[in-house]
């Protein structure tokens, strides 16, 4: 089995995207730069968000820089865990709710109705 290749986001190749589109890059910088300010939410809170979306989406990049950002915003260790507890079933929980979709077809099935 081949392992995922991720390149390390390395100086050179944030560099070298920024020339590629630059205007689409600081644009997205800008707007990321307003999402984790504070706002109705607070950075840490955004931040715990972030940890758990990226368990979600598994970045691993985005897993290491936001639990750096969430322990810089004040988050405890115990709290990075709890949000991605809760990714976690989240992520399960869906798995179990459209489980009613193979139940449904299942019993379809078995009644005849395909």
């Amino acid at each position: 089995m081949s392992e995922l290749h991720l390149s390390k986001p390395t100086r050179t190749l944030v560099n070298h995207r920024h020339t590629l589109a630059p205007e689409t890059e600081d644009a997205f910088r800008a707007f990321s730069k307003a999402v984790f300010a504070d706002g109705a939410l607070d950075a840490r809170t955004k931040q715990l968000i972030a940890v758990a979306v990226a368990h979600v989406t598994q970045c691993p990049w985005c897993i290491e820089g936001h639990v750096k950002a969430a322990k810089r915003a004040g988050a405890d260790s115990k709290q990075v865990m709890e949000a991605i507890w809760v990714a976690a079933e989240m992520r399960a929980g869906a798995a179990w709710a459209h489980s009613l979709m193979a139940v449904e077809t299942m019993n379809d099935l078995e009644t005849g109705h395909q």
